[in-house]
Order: C-alpha cells, then sequence, then structure tokens
C-alpha cells in the first residue's frame, strides 16, 4: 500500500501522510498537523484555516512546547537503554496534533474519534507518541482487529510558563486544546471520523484539563478520566497565579532579561529549573466559578485511578518528620485528630506517619474524586463506568501499580511481552477502551473493572472494592468535608510533587 493522502476541500489541502502496520494490520498516520497560530507569547492563538500551497506534510512528528527536559522513563521504570530521541520545540509552532487513523478502504461508515490530551503536571509532555511509550498505533490496529475501528487524535498544546502567560492572558492550554477539539470537530469527517461521535480522553495532567472541558462545553459524546480530575488540580486565585509570575520575573530580570515576556526561551526554561517549578494549575476565570456544582457536559464517563497514584509525591514527603506531618492535621479540632489516627500518623513514628501522608493524599486526591464525580453524573442519569487499575509497574513490581503505570498497559510502547501478565492487562485493557469508545458498553455500570493484580481483569462487586481501596477512609473525608482536609493536603504537598520518584 502507498503512503496516505488526504484532500481536504474546506481546508484547500492535501494531507501527505505515512503507512505504518501493527501486526499485519495496516495504519495511516498523519503528524504534525498544525491546528492554530501563536502570534506572539502569552497571547490567545487564532485557528488555522488554511494551508499555503495546499500541500501539508505530515510525515514528521510536530515541535513541542519548550520544556525543562524531565526523563520520563524514571518514573515508569523503564530500562535505561530504551532510546528516546530529542524531540524539538518550538513556543510558536507547537499547536499540533497527530491523527491516527485505519486505511479509508477498511471502513464504510465514519468512524468514532479518540482525542487524547498528555499528561505531564501540566509543565511538560509526559509520554508523547513520538517517545515512543504512548504511541496509539496498537491501540487503532487493535480496534480494526476487533471489528470496532476508531480514530486516535493527540494533542500538543502549551505547557509550564507559556500557557500560564504574565498575567494578561491565562489558561492558555486550556485554549490551545480548544481550538484542537474544534479542530477535529470541523475536520476529521475528511478523515474518515465522525464528529459527532467524540470521547475525549486524558490520564493525569491530561485528565484534569479534560473534566474542565467536560464543564465548560461544548458537549462530547463520552470522556475518560483517567487518574485526574479537577479535584486533584482545582483552578486557583489570581493572587496565587500572581506570586509566581512574580517570582519567575524576578528570577529572569537576575539571569540578565528584561521581561518574562521578552526574555529568551533558554532563559524562561532555565529561570523555571532555577525556581523548582515542578508543578503548574489552572487559574480562575469565570467559566470555571463554582465548577464544582456545574454539570459535567458528557453522556457517558469512564473514570478510574491506580493502586498507588501519589508515588509523585513520595520523594518529597520523605523529607518530612513525623512531628511535621502530625501537625498537619491540628488545623480541624473536630476532624483533624480523628483523620490523624484513622491514618496511623503518629508524630515519633515517622515511617507510618510518612506513608499515612501519601495514603491520605492518594484518597483525597484520587480515589474519593472518583466517588464524587460518578454520583454527581450518576444522579443526572448519565452513565459511569469505574474502574481500578491494580496491576504492578512489570518492570519494577515493588513500585506497585503507580501513577501513570496504566500508559504502559494501554498503549504497549514499549514491549511488554517479557511479562505475560502485564500484557495480558495491556490487551484487556486496550479491548474494554475501544468497546467505550465504539458506543458499547466496556463493562456492566452495576460493577467496576479492575485491571489486575497478576494479569486478573474482571467485574468487581462493591465487597471486593473495599478490600483494594480505603472506603471508609474516603467516607470519612466526605463527611468531614474539603475545607478539613484541604489544608491538611497543602501543608503536607506543597512544592513536593515530582515525577522523578
Amino acid at each position: 500500500m502507498a503512503n496516505p493522502n488526504v484532500q481536504h476541500a474546506a481546508l484547500n489541502a492535501t494531507f501527505k501522510g505515512i503507512l505504518r502496520e501493527n501486526q499485519g494490520t495496516p495504519i495511516h498516520q498523519f503528524l504534525g498537523i498544525k491546528y492554530a497560530s501563536v502570534s506572539a507569547r502569552f497571547e490567545k492563538a487564532e485557528p488555522v484555516d488554511g494551508f499555503e500551497g495546499g500541500i501539508v506534510d505530515a510525515t514528521k512528528y510536530g515541535p513541542r512546547c519548550p520544556q525543562v527536559d524531565v526523563d520520563v522513563r524514571h518514573l515508569l521504570r523503564i530500562p535505561e537503554d530504551f532510546a528516546i530521541a530529542p524531540e524539538a520545540e518550538d513556543e510558536f509552532e507547537c499547536l499540533n496534533l497527530e491523527i491516527t487513523s485505519p486505511p479509508a478502504s477498511l471502513t464504510a461508515e465514519p468512524l468514532p474519534v479518540l482525542v487524547w490530551i498528555h499528561g505531564g503536571s501540566q509543565i511538560v509532555t509526559f509520554c508523547s507518541a513520538a517517545s515512543k511509550i504512548c504511541d496509539p498505533i496498537k491501540l487503532v490496529a487493535d480496534s480494526v482487529k476487533a471489528g470496532k475501528p476508531m480514530i486516535f487524535v493527540s494533542i500538543n498544546y502549551r505547557l509550564n510558563i507559556f500557557s500560564f502567560g504574565d498575567g494578561k492572558e491565562k489558561n492558555l492550554a486550556l485554549k490551545d486544546q480548544r481550538l484542537g477539539i474544534d479542530w477535529v470537530r470541523m475536520n476529521i469527517a475528511s478523515f474518515g471520523g465522525d464528529p459527532k461521535n467524540i470521547t475525549l480522553s486524558g490520564e493525569s495532567a491530561g485528565a484534569i484539563y479534560t473534566h474542565a472541558h467536560l464543564i465548560t462545553g461544548p458537549p462530547v459524546k463520552r470522556a475518560v478520566l483517567a487518574s485526574g480530575t479537577l479535584y486533584l488540580s482545582s483552578p486557583l486565585p489570581v493572587e496565587r497565579g500572581n506570586g509566581l509570575i512574580q517570582t519567575l520575573e524576578a528570577k529572569v530580570k537576575a539571569l540578565g532579561q528584561s521581561s518574562l515576556r521578552t526574555s529568551s526561551v533558554p532563559v524562561l526554561i532555565q529561570a523555571l529549573k532555577e525556581c523548582n517549578v515542578n508543578t503548574m494549575w489552572i487559574q480562575e476565570e469565570p467559566e470555571l466559578s463554582d465548577w464544582e456544582t456545574k454539570p459535567e457536559q458528557v453522556e457517558e464517563l469512564m473514570i478510574g485511578d491506580t493502586e498507588y497514584e501519589s508515588v509523585i509525591w513520595r520523594n518529597g514527603v520523605e523529607e518530612l518528620d513525623g512531628e511535621t506531618i502530625a501537625a498537619a492535621f491540628e488545623s480541624d479540632k473536630e476532624w483533624g485528630t480523628k483523620l490523624r489516627k484513622m491514618y496511623h500518623v503518629v508524630s515519633d513514628r515517622p515511617t507510618a506517619a510518612k506513608l499515612g501522608a501519601l495514603d491520605i493524599v492518594n484518597d483525597a486526591r484520587y480515589t474519593l474524586p472518583v466517588e464524587v464525580i460518578s454520583k454527581k453524573l450518576e444522579a443526572a442519569n448519565k452513565r459511569v463506568y469505574k474502574y481500578v487499575v491494580d496491576q504492578a509497574n512489570p518492570y519494577q513490581p515493588s513500585s506497585r501499580a503507580h501513577h501513570a503505570v496504566d500508559l504502559l498497559f494501554l498503549f504497549d510502547g514499549v514491549n511488554l511481552s517479557f511479562n505475560t501478565a502485564a500484557t495480558a492487562v495491556g490487551q484487556e485493557m486496550r479491548q474494554r477502551w475501544i468497546s467505550f469508545v465504539s458506543g458499547q458498553a466496556p463493562w456492566s455500570v452495576n460493577s467496576r473493572f479492575a485491571f489486575g493484580p497478576v494479569g486478573e481483569c474482571k467485574e468487581i462487586n462493591e465487597v471486593q472494592f473495599a478490600a483494594r481501596r480505603r472506603v471508609e477512609h474516603c467516607k470519612a473525608l466526605q463527611e468531614a468535608g474539603a475545607g478539613v482536609y484541604m489544608p491538611i493536603l497543602f501543608a503536607l504537598t506543597a512544592g513536593r510533587i515530582n515525577l522523578l520518584n
């Protein structure tokens, strides 16, 4: 088969892509398609509505947003000799997307579309397709083999300070992504997709952004929130953002530049490093006000967590002593002591205190939000499919089923054939996602689905779920309320998140 060409009349363009193959299944890819233009730093992007010359070379990955270099193999325990080629970076050309699809000759009807927003603490690109780790070719090939073909679209967007801005425009990442989603709606039909059948998805920070899009609209058919919601990283006051901007502004001036807006890219990256900016957040704006009470505009939701999400705070929490951790629980007279004892935080037992701190972070940031959002949607007569990922990291099982390990299973971009249990979980996970995207129930709405441990995948009931998660602890947290546990979390985790755990 020849490399694919797609003619797009409305854009007056012919997209020239590449042909790949996965275990005998041909797959088309169109890479580095520019969906929006950035005229100047910290300014809102404008949609691309045409291509000069009419021919679009979509055979190479587009550049990503400039960022601090982070070895994404570290958290995932991927072997050190797994090569990841350096990716090009350009703050003005990073708004591009990738389309992975079956050949048009294999399908007759418009296909459902899975739109993917990557994670990375809102500061880096964590596991791109270019890195091979989150290459969607196996997921799309498996959809063809299952007789449920789909299209996968991944969106690149601005990150870190390039997204955060200097106070004029806020949340540029969200606004970039919205342009990317709009581009898919308007143009995916030419690539064989159904613009009315979109599943919006993301992992970690990508799931946070996905949740924000569900709140702000427009509606999508389905969504997947994998290990992240707005409860993980809520919109924060402008004053908090201004503090970060002032810190970085002072740093670039100390490094010889006049301002964030005019600084060179290398100096901006150096400022992020020297100020130890290892995460960012969505800033408060009117469209996100009272987001907890606003409806998620989606018909069906798949949502879940991994067993050990809080690993990304482990190194930071390890630096705390027992007395400091115990003191974090004293901000509320009624609930502080009860929660401290429930999580086995004792000032003169430092190891137990550190483990308890990670447990309450895990429950409040990840496990409890799954329940809160699920109940909210179920009350609105929406279908919700809950899951847990309990399969340990195949490279280092002692690392447990930690944050982001599901990326290894879902994409299988790093060969897992050495571990039959991990391979089985990956195959099962892809089939369940494919069913969901195609409009079929991935499992019963009355059950949860468990991926692992030891390679076993099955539906579980609430009693079995309670044996895997701290259900009673989550109930206590919900009864205490966010006003009680959020100050505890801030005291334990502020500035301590790190993808190198």
